[in-house]
Order: C-alpha cells, then structure tokens, then sequence
C-alpha cells in the first residue's frame, strides 16, 4: 500500500503509463483491506476485540457501497481530466484525492469484512489476509518491474489461496462467505440459545493420568494450538515414544486446523521426532475413539467439541472434529477452566462422566508427566 503510493507520489506528474497507474491503485486497494483486516484478526486472536461477529444491518449493502466507492475512485484516479471537469480541479489534486479515497475506503472495507467474521473462522480469515498479501507484492512487482517480486507475489497469492480453500472445507465453511465477510448468510441474531452446559467440571493429578496411562493398551493424544504455543512438542513426543516402548499402542489424532493452519501441528511433532507412523489425520482416527481406553487432549478446544453435533446454535455448527467424547476416558490438559477456543463458549465434553481436567502449562504438565512415568 505505503509503496505503491510512494512510487505515485515519487514520480513527476504524466509520466506514469497507464499500466502503471492501474497497478498503484490495485496495490493501494489490496494493501488497504489487507492492513486493516490484519489488525482486526490480530485483536481477536490476542482477545483485544470480542470474538463474536460484527452485525451491522445492511452488512453485504455495506460492503457493496464501499467496494463501488473505491471503483469510482479508481477510475477517477486513472482518468483525472474526466473528474476533474466535473469537480473543478487540477488533474493531479484529482489523482492524489483519488488515490487517498481507495486508500481510506479500502481499509474500511477491510475491517469490516474481517469483524463480520466471527472467531471461530479467524484462521480461514488469516490464509484469506496472507493470499491478499501475495497480490498487494504482486502488483508492488509490476510496479516496480521486478521480475522476481511480482513471482514471489503470486507464489504467496496461489499458496493462500489454495490453505484458504482447504481449511474452508476442513471447517465446512462456504470459502465464498468467509472471503465476503459472511455475504450471502443470515446476519440477524439467533432466535434460540446455544445448549446450556450440563455436567460438572472434575479435575484431576498428575498421577491420575499416569496411572491412567499406564493401564491403558489403546491411548490416542490429540493436541491443539495450546501445545503449540507452549512448546510442549518435545515433551509430549517422549511420553508417546515410553508408552509404545510398553507395548502400548498410541497414535496422534491431528485436526485439519488445529493450531493457525494446517500442518502445523505435523510440523510441530516431525520436529520432535514423533515417527510419522504415529500421526493420523481426523478422517483416518475418528472412528476409532470408541475403541480407545484413554485420549489425552492437550490445548485443543473447539476441535475437539461436541457442540459442534449436538447444538444447532453453536457459533461452530457442522465443523467437524475429533470425537474424543467416546473414548473410555478422556483428560483434558488445559491452562485454566474458563479458558475457551475461537467459539467463546465452554466446551460441553469438560462436563462429561468420562471427562476429567488437569490443569496447568501444557509444557510443564506434559514434562511432569514424563516424569511421572520415568519413576513408575
């Protein structure tokens, strides 16, 4: 956005072509709405904005009226002498006002289709932000005739593009909603409430969940953005190397968008060694909870929900998730009991008979518990 508009401002007044004007305002409109909407998913993933989606009335009518507001201002920018005989002025305060109205629209823009999404869908709105980005370098290739930038542009563009669509039909979102900010669905509130919560939340100790362990033959751990963000990788990966050297049969279960993005927690546990025999995509383990005597889920929330089948209200409806809920024994490694996922909402299986909680820093549970088994 800032080097498109330097590269106008830089250059003395009718020498740009127009191949050149046209790529400042492309990159000025896509730079706009990306840096706006960056700081908008930034403040709901920090917890700095509420999660919830922006409902505003008239939203796609919104989002229509600023998108022709910036095609006006566009055009008005590649042809000054036409607006300016309308509006009385100098053809380069025309294209200077111009190119500062898509600038200033295009971030409103930006923000308010990444407010109408609500925080669930955050991750999808990131990959949708990062594809933007690639265009805005794109077009700052063109206009800088550099080869090499515009390639890496469209490299980062199509990559984006492309984790956009797979983590849309990870989460069974329309990819065209999300990338409208919600255009074409319901923006009224729900009439009925999300499920209330039923069941009470029991914790448990570092030696429950050894024994736990230790008794089981059939375990599955299933980690979330938590782990992640913990760095407990490595701690987990050698409590899952000790219990198969036991004769133990334990796998991973991994989300399709569990952490920011997808692959991120295979990276995570290819980091740490986990042999990749251990690790199983959502398709390829979820039928096999039933037969499971204990799944550890460590800092995983809505992937792991089951508001996402029983409650029709629910912000993360028809996203499908791993069933923990139908192990023999589920344990829950969480920071803190009111901590919830991008849904804002505790998640039903914490209530549950076979549920229990242990709580604390997932790194420093997770070494806790290899301890734990070390000694027994």
């Amino acid at each position: 956005m800032a080097g498109s508009a330097g590269e106008y401002l830089g250059s003395p007044a009718g020498e740009l072509g127009a191949g050149t004007l046209a790529t400042c305002a492309l990159g000025v409109f896509i730079g706009g709405v990306t840096f706006a909407g960056s700081i908008v998913a930034f403040g709901k993933l920090s917890g700095m904005m509420k999660s919830s989606a922006l409902q505003l009335p008239g939203r796609d009518q919104l989002n229509l009226a600023m998108l022709a507001t910036c095609a006006l201002g566009m055009a008005a920018f590649l042809n000054p002498e036409l607006a300016g005989s309308l509006a009385e002025m100098e053809p380069s305060t025309v294209g200077l006002a111009s190119l500062g109205l898509v600038g200033a629209m295009s971030s409103i823009l930006g923000w308010h289709l990444t407010a109408s999404i609500g925080g669930p869908d955050m991750p999808v709105v990131i990959t949708v932000l990062n594809s933007y980005s690639g265009w805005a370098l794109c077009a700052e290739g063109f206009l800088l005739n550099n080869p090499l930038l515009a390639q890496v542009g469209a490299l980062i563009g199509f990559s984006g593009a492309i984790l956009t669509w797979i983590m849309c039909e990870a989460m069974g979102r329309d990819i065209v909603s999300v990338i409208l900010g919600g255009a074409g669905t319901d923006n009224t509130p729900q009439l009925g409430e999300a499920a209330e919560f039923e069941g009470e939340i029991t914790t448990c100790t570092i030696d429950n969940v050894v024994d736990a362990l230790l008794e089981a033959k059939n375990i599955i751990i299933t980690p979330g953005y938590g782990l992640a963000i913990a760095q407990g990788q490595f701690a987990v990966a050698d409590i899952a190397k000790k219990l198969k050297a036991m004769g133990k049969k334990v796998r991973f279960g991994i989300h399709p968008v569990a952490g920011r993005m997808p692959g991120q927690l295979n990276v995570l546990l290819a980091e740490a060694g986990v042999p990749y025999d251990m690790v199983f995509e959502m398709e390829e383990i979820n039928d096999d909870f039933g037969d499971t005597d204990v799944t550890l889920v460590i800092g995983a929330s809505d992937t792991v929900s089951s508001a996402a089948e029983d409650d029709p209200n629910c912000s993360i409806y028809g996203m499908p998730v791993l069933r923990v809920w139908k192990s023999g024994q589920v344990y829950v490694l969480k920071r803190s009991i009111g901590n919830t996922g991008y849904a804002g909402m505790q998640n039903p299986i914490l209530g549950k008979d076979n549920t229990d909680v242990l709580l604390g820093d997932a790194k420093e549970t997770c070494e806790a518990l290899r301890n734990a088994i070390d000694s027994k």
